[in-house]
């Protein structure tokens, strides 16, 4: 077979294969800065390059890492796969994502383990499953988002067939999957990219350092990289789709943005494939033009998350003030109706947390409402809490179905994060398995000296190297047969449920959402098409008028009747209710 790598800085490359076999690479005379050579080899063979008199290196395009980030690389043929599932794909309109984490959606911490469970989120009524990363990283338990090697799995969690398996089952069962992937920085602990090119620029920077190089020079080979690795995932594993982590830190000053480019290629690889894949950014920029077709002179991704509903939706829950939450405090149901109706709540207005107006305001007419994302718990949102605590820790039932109730039918595509959809009583806490000391105890410090800052005792936060701090995160599955937990998944089945059979709910027309509120006595009002929805966050009952007298109750958390003649709708505080206008 071909052994390849970019190397443009090197004198000599040397590969180096297992039994102290070894063979010079040539300069490929069509490529500049490319060498290549022939060898023999088959799946599984152990391999790694050296430059000029250095050390053994895994290979920047590493298909599998099986001793980890720091050993050698191996062969992996694709073709050997037995793919049973016959697969057409499934499209983003209409979806309903389910966020998991595989070292924690079990306790075993492997693909193979949360096949397993798939069944469970058929019958939630989930469409696509989104993966946190897979890539390599050091030790067994992490995030993910220190990830090397962005072609290759951690192998902890099973490896390249793991997720082969993984794929097909969820197809098997109906499930598209979506993966996330992280572009905007490598490592650090493994991180051999430096020593094959220019693959970081100190043009820019950015929160972990120096940027990835998207605009400087040698900057054309970094690109192809990063595409060629998005689109290895879609074609060689039959992704549905990637979740993009952080694309407001991938700096880029060239005429073609990275992102549209990335856009031009799955497109290109969709329609050769005859199957629909899609581009899901995570961007804190409130920015139209991420989601904006190309033609019409934005990036082309297909749709992105939207923290500012998540925000207006935490700040009415809970009466958080906090950092980026005091923008939407102020007036919490003001903030949600903003961004029920417009998409964005920050579309070019002041923000108080950035000290600077902030955002561009949604073509509401032309950007189907599936193209932004709605939940109100993710990984980051979770994880990022002191403690992890997640929503169910603080909130009642009533007031976890309100917030499903305003997730399930708004005009967003919904999310969950694992585990939520039944008010889960585990934490998902921040936890890493660095194997480099030095490291392990610098991120230790840092995380602890950031709570400090907020008041918290450093005995308050935990230990991400503790390995309890994993385990305390892991899902318990013998939660939902109990109450309140069972109670709680019910309503989630009945409202994803109701989102397949009422075409009004997954109407993309953003101008359609009307919203009523009272933000002194706590309620709010959503109308969309023929179906009401009012939620409740009051300790107290409300009377809310909708100025509807012929409707039906399609789902209730508490009994409640349809208004009478007067149209208003008497609703128990902590309460919820959807109804369908006659």
């Amino acid at each position: 077979m071909q052994f390849e790598v970019w190397a443009p800085q090197a004198d000599r490359v040397t590969l180096h294969q297992e039994a102290s076999s070894t063979r010079a690479l040539e300069r490929d005379p069509d490529r500049a800065g490319w060498w290549r050579t022939e060898a023999e080899a088959r799946d599984g063979t152990r391999y790694g390059f050296a430059l000029d008199d250095g050390p053994v290196l895994p290979d920047a395009r590493s298909r599998r890492q099986p001793d980890g980030p720091d050993g050698l690389s191996a062969v992996v043929d694709h073709g050997r796969f037995p793919w049973r599932a016959e697969w057409a794909g499934r499209p983003l309109p209409g979806a309903v994502l389910y966020e998991l984490h595989v070292g924690t959606f079990t306790p075993e911490g492997t693909l193979d383990a949360a096949a397993k469970r798939l069944g469970h989120l058929v019958e939630l009524g989930i469409t696509h499953v989104e993966l946190m990363p897979l890539c390599p990283f050091p030790g067994r338990h992490g995030w993910g988002y220190e990830g090397v090697s962005l072609w290759a799995v951690h192998e902890p969690y099973g490896g390249p067939e793991a997720l082969k398996r993984f794929v097909d089952r969820a197809h098997g069962l109906g499930l598209g999957v979506v993966l996330d992937v992280v572009h905007n920085h490598l490592g650090p602990s493994g991180n051999y990219l430096p020593a094959f090119g220019p693959y970081f620029t100190d043009t820019h920077h950015t929160p972990w350092g120096s940027a990835v190089n998207l605009d400087a020079p040698g900057s054309d080979e970094v690109r192809a990289f990063l595409v060629g690795s998005a689109l290895a995932w879609l074609r060689d594993y039959r992704l549905d789709g990637l979740r993009l982590d952080a694309v407001h830190a991938l700096v880029d000053t060239r005429a073609c943005h990275f992102l549209e480019e990335l856009s031009t290629a799955v497109d290109s690889l969709a329609a050769e494939l005859g199957r629909p894949l899609f581009l899901i950014a995570e961007s804190d920029l409130n920015d139209p033009r991420v989601i904006t077709a190309r033609a019409r002179g934005g990036l082309g991704l297909h749709a992105q998350w939207n923290d500012d509903f998540h925000h207006a939706l935490h700040t009415a829950l809970t009466g958080e003030s906090q950092g980026y939450y005091a923008d939407f405090a102020r007036a919490p149901f003001a903030a949600l109706a903003r961004t029920l109706t417009g998409g964005f709540f920050h579309d070019g207005g002041y923000s108080s947390f950035r000290d600077r107006c902030h955002g561009r305001p949604l073509d509401r007419a032309r950007v189907a409402a599936y193209r932004l994302l709605g939940y109100s718990q993710t990984h980051d949102q979770i994880g990022n809490r002191a403690q992890g605590d997640r929503l169910s820790a603080g909130l009642s039932p009533g007031l976890l179905a309100c917030a499903a109730t305003l997730t399930l039918t708004a005009p967003f595509t919904p999310m969950l994060f694992m585990g939520e959809e039944w008010a889960a009583g585990t934490p998902w806490q921040f936890f890493t398995d660095h194997t480099d000391p030095e490291l392990a105890d610098a991120v230790r410090r840092g995380r602890r000296r950031e709570f400090a800052a907020h008041g918290w005792a450093e005995e308050d936060v935990p230990d991400p190297q503790d390995p309890a701090t994993r385990d305390r995160s892991c899902l318990d599955w013998s939660e939902p047969e109990r109450e309140p937990h069972a109670r709680v998944q019910d309503w989630y089945r009945r409202l994803i449920a109701l989102r397949h059979e009422q075409p009004d709910l997954t109407d993309p027309d953003l101008t359609d959402t009307k919203v009523a509120y009272d933000e002194e006595n706590g309620w709010l009002a959503l109308r969309r098409g023929d179906v009401r929805v009012a939620v409740n966050l009051s300790s107290s009952p409300a009377a809310i008028p909708l100025g509807s007298r012929h409707a039906r109750v399609l789902a209730a958390w508490e009994p409640v009747r349809a208004p009478g003649a007067d149209g208003l709708l008497r609703l128990p505080g902590e309460s919820c209710v959807v109804l369908l206008q006659d």
